[in-house]
């Protein structure tokens, strides 16, 4: 009994133990703070900073801001005497498409559009692969036998339902349903090696209404001087053009009433023809890097992205909680680790600490260095992304010491349960997982610059605090910023990327959810 008893000691001593607070860590911790923030916030989301929109001078001002904070906090150049990493973009205008059906023109804007941004190219076939609802829904497609490598595709908008469920879904909820399932066709589409996908829309004047401003506005893009997949949205009546023999209506109706997919490949002459009118930028993201010690070959990194809307006129869009609030964060984050390290208490591992631009042009930055890595993604462990944490939602309305975690658990078990218990050693906050839920119709987590990391295997945390009436608005500014929430939060992703930098053992990568 005694060596039981003595056995059960050793083993509540040792989890005693593992729980312990780390002193050193909590000492730095406290160089984290809401004065900090609220003074560099102060400046990036000014007026004067013209609403940091990509490309622009506002946007140039800020990246020249935070490599002097970093500059400031004694961190040296990442390479070559340099914060940035520039990156190439195009800002495309809108530019009409033609398109014609065995000899038939159409004409754009009225009988189909797209988007500015699609890549400049001519594509010629006798060919068209009718999928029925969408290369995502085996159930009522043959996708899974068909090889659609270069081919032009060409599926219904929405989704298919039985005539016992069409009848229930109806307005927002089938509205969601849509939003939830309709980049997943797209993204599955272009990972197919399809050359281009048409789109079949019910009632076009109605899409061309609802999408009119953003079919007159300009588009960014990565040059990265490669083609990729058209997407056209197109009328029942070009639709019914290139199948010849059915019609659209009539292949809904069936779906409708069997659940069985109609596919088939259409022998039609078929033209797209693509032009841009393309200007050249670029941009550039500001890197941080803190060399570690004996494990400096693997990197953690912490991300949030520095740009904005810009402005329209005399309207500035200041974004101060996005991502202002994530900007300053990672330059406070950086500050404190240069500390620790220049007093002997550097971190183990490697850490880059990263500002991107373009995440509302569509996480360019982000792509752009996951793709042009200037660390190896190999040696990545995880990347812990900060975007929006100064605000409080109606959710929480009476509870402002909460977070959402978004994709800890997705990639890494392990992540996700230090997560977990660094807040529960430090911070002691309300973590919220609704928005982790693969099932959820925002779908944030593939809308910030996380995902781009994800997307390459490597485990991501998202810190997000819910959007709010200001979101994307000119009326997101400092004034309504809840800086002694944020000072939590960048403290709980300060404790979780210490433990990172500094266990024994990297944290594996045992999941693959989607």
């Amino acid at each position: 009994m005694k060596k039981t008893a003595f056995f059960f000691y050793i083993l509540f001593s040792s989890a005693l133990f593992a729980q312990q607070k780390d002193s050193v860590a909590l000492r730095y911790s406290k160089t984290i703070t809401a004065g900090a923030m609220s003074k560099n916030l102060h400046v990036l989301a000014s007026d004067e900073y013209e609403g940091r929109e990509t490309g622009k001078r506002g946007q140039k001002m800020a990246a020249a801001y935070i490599a002097n904070q970093f500059k400031a906090a004694g961190i040296p150049p990442y390479k070559d005497s340099t914060y940035f990493q520039e990156f190439p973009l195009n800002v495309i205008t809108p530019s009409p498409v033609e398109i014609t059906v065995n000899g038939k023109s159409f004409t754009c804007n009225k009988d189909y559009y797209s988007f500015p941004g699609q890549s400049e190219q001519k594509i010629e076939t006798n060919n068209v692969q009718f999928l029925g609802y969408g290369i995502d829904e085996p159930q009522y497609s043959d996708y899974k036998g068909v090889d659609v490598q270069g081919k032009v595709l060409m599926i219904l908008l929405g989704e298919p339902y039985t005539k016992d469920t069409l009848s229930l879904i109806t307005g927002k909820k089938a509205a969601s349903m849509w939003t939830s399932y309709y980049k997943t066709k797209l993204e599955k589409a272009r990972e197919s090696g399809a050359q281009a996908l048409l789109v079949v829309v019910d009632d076009i004047s109605k899409s061309l209404a609802d999408n009119k401003h953003r079919l007159e506005s300009s588009s960014m893009k990565l040059d990265l001087g490669k083609k990729e997949m058209a997407v056209i949205y197109i009328s029942q009546e070009i639709a019914n053009a290139i199948l010849k023999k059915q019609t659209i209506e009539k292949i809904k109706q069936k779906i409708a009433a069997s659940a069985k997919p109609r596919n088939t490949l259409a022998k039609s002459a078929l033209i797209i023809n693509i032009k841009n009118n393309v200007q050249k930028i670029s941009s550039e993201n500001v890197l941080a890097y803190i060399e570690g010690t004996d494990m400096k070959d693997q990197l953690i990194v912490v991300t949030a992205h520095y740009d904005h809307l810009g402005a329209d006129g005399a309207t500035v869009y200041n974004g101060a909680d996005d991502d202002g609030s994530g900007t300053v964060a990672v330059i406070n984050l950086a500050e404190t680790f240069a500390k620790a390290k220049k007093e002997g208490h550097g971190p183990r591992r490697s850490i880059l600490f990263m500002t991107v631009a373009g995440e509302e042009k569509g996480l360019l930055g982000s792509s752009y260095y996951t793709d042009h890595p200037e660390y190896p993604l190999k040696n990545t462990v995880c990347d812990l992304n900060i975007d929006m944490i100064g605000r409080v939602d109606e959710k929480h309305a009476n509870n402002p010491d909460y977070v959402y975690l978004i994709g800890s658990d997705k990639l890494s078990s392990q992540l996700h349960s230090i997560s977990e218990t660094e807040n529960k050693l430090y911070e002691n906050l309300q973590l919220d997982y609704t928005y982790n839920d693969e099932k959820d119709k925002n779908r944030f987590y593939y809308r910030s610059d996380h995902y781009n990391f994800a997307k390459n295997g490597v485990p991501v945390i998202f810190y997000f605090n819910g959007v709010h009436a200001d979101y994307h608005k000119e009326t997101d500014e400092v004034e309504k910023i809840n800086f002694d929430k944020m000072e939590k939060i960048t403290r709980l992703v300060f404790f979780t990327a210490w433990e990172l930098a500094n266990r024994n053992e990297r944290i594996v990568v045992d999941s693959n959810k989607k």
